[in-house]
């Protein structure tokens, strides 16, 4: 929900769960820090574990997904590297035990019922609770206390991920994505261009101010 029709918007693609989407947003808000007029972010889900969901929601690991040791040594690198380029700490480098799902379906039903200012710190918190203080983000009572120092109430949370069609929902919005050519995060768009990865603060500019 937006407070204002004529305040600037990027559209973001991303997965909690994913380190460059976290670093992604900090170099984001680089950029809106530096701007003279707000920019609203119009986040959209993503699930990088789309291919490792049982009918159930829940993670198979026992899914090959092609990623080896090598593979992680190497995203690890990436993060480390940006980490130091945008002055950001992280508790962990990636979170390959975590499910960000139940998270992403609180967050998409804060987002279509709350005003954006509280999404957006919810969305902030559940952020820095992964990468800053290491908090499992798929755990029910986690997201409770997120959201609860957010200002929602802990039978917002409950309710959502109770909610069958919510999740639907959700998953409809994977696809969507996925139809709109987004295959990995963070994706961020705005008018008919877009940059994937957690481009620096400069390129966001030109995406946004074209120029």
């Amino acid at each position: 929900m937006s407070t204002e029709d004529s305040t600037d918007r990027i559209t973001v693609y991303s997965d909690y769960v994913c380190p460059f989407c976290y670093l992604g947003r900090a170099s984001l808000d680089r950029y809106r820090d530096d701007r003279e007029d707000p920019l609203e972010i119009d986040w959209r889900p993503f699930d990088l574990r789309s291919q490792q969901r049982k009918p159930d929601g829940t993670i198979d690991h026992s899914v090959d997904t092609g990623k080896d040791e090598e593979y992680y040594e190497e995203a690890k690198e990436g993060v480390r590297r940006l980490q130091e380029k945008y002055d950001v700490a992280m508790e962990m480098e990636i979170a390959t035990d975590v499910d960000s799902l139940p998270a992403q379906v609180v967050s998409y039903h804060v987002k279509s019922t709350h005003d954006y200012e509280t999404w957006l710190a919810f969305d902030e918190a559940v952020f820095a609770a992964l990468w800053q203080n290491g908090r499992d983000i798929g755990d029910e009572d986690v997201l409770v206390d997120i959201a609860t120092e957010a200002g929602i109430d802990e039978e917002t949370v409950r309710s959502a991920l109770d909610d069958d069609g919510l999740r639907a929902e959700l998953r409809e919005q994977f696809g969507a994505a996925q139809q709109q050519g987004v295959t990995g995060v963070p994706t961020f768009v705005s008018g008919e261009h877009a940059a994937r990865g957690a481009v620096p603060p400069d390129q966001l500019r030109r995406l946004v101010d074209g120029d």
